[in-house]
């Protein structure tokens, strides 16, 4: 083998929120890793001070680590016409962003490089999302989005990045276990050999959809324990929430391909026992807030932020149209925007038909 086949390839995390953050953490101490903030005072911040005060106050960055905010200059980071170069890019933006940056990029690497390349000289490994949730206004998945997005380089692999984790854990160098999904076997190697090691193990899996599934429905879940939590309904309504919520990601992942199966694992059940019980949860918090008694407004307004609670009305919409019944998540959205009282909707909920599991 030539040398520079042994060489780490080098990294751009786009978006420097929490996540965005951690991740790019944790690449850095494998490979030659540069973070992208769009705000050029972030970018400042985090080069001089080495510490993302917002996002993740206390935690100190690896000197290794670079920052821009310039987007050419990340993409230069990882692009290369020679196949054993060529860089991963991970977008670590929320998913209200993923379709603006995907066009962007779409448009940018399509420049410098034919898109006609064949495999073994495109510009990236590939490309890999870590957003979680359905679009609004589309109920689209990531997977989705950057399908329809991507359409000007569309020989460049993609995946999704998802699993069980909090981000100021893995920024700390806690343990953790994420899955690289993706039809690309190169690009599921290439993740792995970018992040795993450590504290961090990344697992391969082949079933987008299912992982994209568990992500965004478990956000949903959490909200739903939240409120259950708050009501005061002890922990065996918690469990039968969790389990039941299990069942309900699955019916829906199933509707649009998924697979069974990886409901079962990191990105089904672990990452929904995670978000429906940890105390690093926002969007546990926001239903514990709810079921206390206040609106889905007046917890907005205290800063906390949920994805459970801006795509569930999506997931519900999606479902209907796929003919999957969903009754935790049209719970959820009954109390969240149609002004349900959540003790009201609990009780539709319990009684509902008995049926066999």
């Amino acid at each position: 083998m030539h040398k520079a086949e042994h060489a780490p390839r080098p990294v751009a995390v786009l978006g420097a929120g929490a996540w965005g953050t951690a991740l790019a953490c944790a690449a850095s101490r494998h490979a030659p890793t540069m973070l992208w903030a769009r705000r050029a005072a972030l970018s400042e911040q985090l080069a001089t001070r080495r510490e993302n005060t917002r996002y993740l106050p206390g935690i100190a960055l690896p000197d290794t680590l670079l920052f821009t905010s310039n987007l050419d200059h990340a993409l230069a980071h990882t692009s290369a016409r020679a196949p054993e170069a060529a860089g991963l890019l991970i977008l670590s933006v929320p998913l209200a962003g993923l379709r603006a940056l995907c066009i962007e990029l779409g448009e940018k690497l399509s420049q410098p490089f034919n898109v006609q390349l064949s495999p073994k000289q495109q510009p990236l490994t590939g490309i890999v999302w870590t957003c979680k949730g359905l679009e609004a206004e589309t109920g689209m998945l990531p997977s989705e989005i950057a399908r329809e997005a991507l359409s000007a380089i569309p020989s460049i692999p993609t995946g999704v990045l998802s699993g069980p984790s909090f981000a100021r854990e893995v920024a700390q160098g806690l343990p953790v276990a994420l899955t690289i999904a993706s039809q690309d076997a190169a690009l599921r190697r290439a993740t792995i050999a970018a992040l795993h090691g450590g504290a961090m193990r990344v697992y391969a899996n082949q079933d987008v959809i299912g992982v994209e599934v568990g992500g965004a429905l478990k956000n949903v879940m959490a909200i739903a324990c939240g409120i259950g939590e708050g009501l005061g309904l002890g922990t065996n309504a918690r469990a039968a929430l969790i389990t039941r919520g299990l069942a309900e990601m699955t019916r829906f992942g199933e509707a649009l391909g998924a697979h069974s199966a990886t409901f079962s694992g990191l990105t089904g059940l672990g990452d929904l026992v995670l978000t429906a019980t940890g105390d690093l949860s926002r969007n546990r918090q926001v239903g514990l807030e709810i079921g206390r008694g206040k609106s889905l407004n007046e917890v907005l307004a205290t800063g906390l932020t949920a994805e459970g609670a801006r795509c569930a009305q999506a997931v519900l919409k999606r479902a209907s149209q796929l003919g999957v019944e969903l009754p935790i998540t049209h719970a959820v959205c009954e109390v969240l925007f149609e002004g349900v009282a959540p003790f009201e909707a609990v009780t539709r909920l319990l009684s509902r038909v008995a049926t066999t599991e």
